[in-house]
């Protein structure tokens, strides 16, 4: 057995001009690469196989050649170069397509009967909230960008109805399409959920947008306003209504970022509106905490999500996530659990503070 990528995976030891090679056996178009005592995952891609025409072909026949999407980690945060053009981005076209759900994730009936609402939860760290939150027994209302997002909605729908829907859940999941940026799209959103389940238990604003801009000269209006309406103003109208709603024991989590702790230089009114939301989520606690409604956020770091290539250039996603000290980005099932955690009794004694999932940064925030 040997370690990859955190997970014990059974595989065939292989040796090729002094090489230490290792295919595995439940997923084969996996191949490992030994560097002394340490392993490295090879994620390759069909559509990036040009480039490494000239290592494949160097491979034995007893090393497999089919480098098909996996959905696992780079360990040594390489990804293929990729960029789609305009926001929002859609996880179906990424190479490689996120992880949302570890595979030896083991659910405990956490969240039994509760209903959910999670904004951007059509894909990233969205779909895996969505997932987890479903796997734990909770029904699920996720929002999504109407039309440029349809097709990652319905695959989430369809996750959390036949693959992830607990044997106790009797509701179906819903998918709403709205643009949250207006107190009354946010009202609505808010209505349908209460005339699809009758209540509100927990609310995860998370849906987001982010512009790489050199300098601040280039920031224009309309992507000020357009930034902070989606990240920060939706948090406000969301839970404005939907707190009418939630009872003593309920609670709300808000994605900010690391950013909001050590700033992004190239991300400037992206990391205002994520220092914003840690304000925000602090100041919400102590502004509920005698209705029994705890508050609380999730400052994630480099995670491999829409957001990514969907907002940076491609020799940017190529290295994306290598900054951190654990060199890799971490994937939106290493998330998830947090949201997890943060929505369950588990967290019972926590309110105005924030997790921070993000390869090893010290932020002390």
């Amino acid at each position: 057995m040997q370690l990859i990528s955190r997970f014990f995976i059974p595989c065939t030891n292989v040796a090729y001009r002094g090489v230490a090679y290792a295919k595995c056996s439940i997923n084969p178009s996996v191949i490992i690469r030994s560097h002394s005592s340490r392993t490295s995952t090879l994620l390759k891609q069909r559509t990036w196989l040009t480039a490494q025409r000239g290592f494949l072909d160097s491979l034995p026949p007893c090393v497999e050649r089919s480098f098909s999407c996996v959905r696992g980690m780079a360990t040594e945060g390489k990804f293929p170069p990729q960029q789609q053009e305009g926001q929002p981005g859609r996880e179906h076209e990424m190479q490689p397509t996120p992880e949302f759900v570890r595979p030896n994730y083991k659910p405990a009936d956490k969240l039994l009967g509760k209903v959910a609402i999670v904004t951007g939860g059509d894909s990233g760290i969205g779909r895996s909230v969505a997932c987890h939150f479903a796997l734990e027994g909770a029904t699920v209302a996720i929002t999504y960008v109407p039309e440029k997002e349809e097709k990652d909605a319905n695959d989430t729908i369809d996750l959390l109805k036949n693959k992830f829907k607990h044997p106790q859940s009797k509701a179906d999941p819903i998918k709403i399409g709205v643009d949250l940026g207006y107190d009354e799209n946010c009202k609505k959103v808010v209505q349908q959920v209460m005339d699809a389940f009758g209540r509100i238990d927990i609310v995860v604003n998370n849906a987001a947008e982010q512009y790489m801009v050199p300098g601040i000269e280039g920031i224009n209006t309309d992507q000020i306003e357009r930034v902070f309406r989606t990240n920060i103003f939706s948090h406000f109208y969301l839970t404005k209504h939907a707190v009418n709603h939630m009872k003593e024991g309920s609670c709300i989590i808000n994605t900010t970022s690391i950013n909001a702790y050590k700033g992004n230089p190239t991300l400037l009114d992206y990391t205002a509106t994520k220092g914003a939301i840690v304000a925000f989520t602090r100041g919400l606690a102590l502004h509920l905490v005698g209705r029994g409604i705890r508050v609380n956020g999730v400052a994630p770091g480099p995670i491999w999500t829409p957001l990514i290539p969907s907002s940076f250039p491609p020799e940017k996603v190529e290295s994306f996530g290598e900054q951190v000290p654990m060199k890799r980005a971490g994937q939106p099932s290493e998330i998830g659990p947090s949201y997890v955690f943060l929505a369950s009794e588990d967290s019972s004694y926590y309110s105005g503070q924030v997790l921070h999932p993000n390869g090893g940064v010290v932020v002390n925030g």
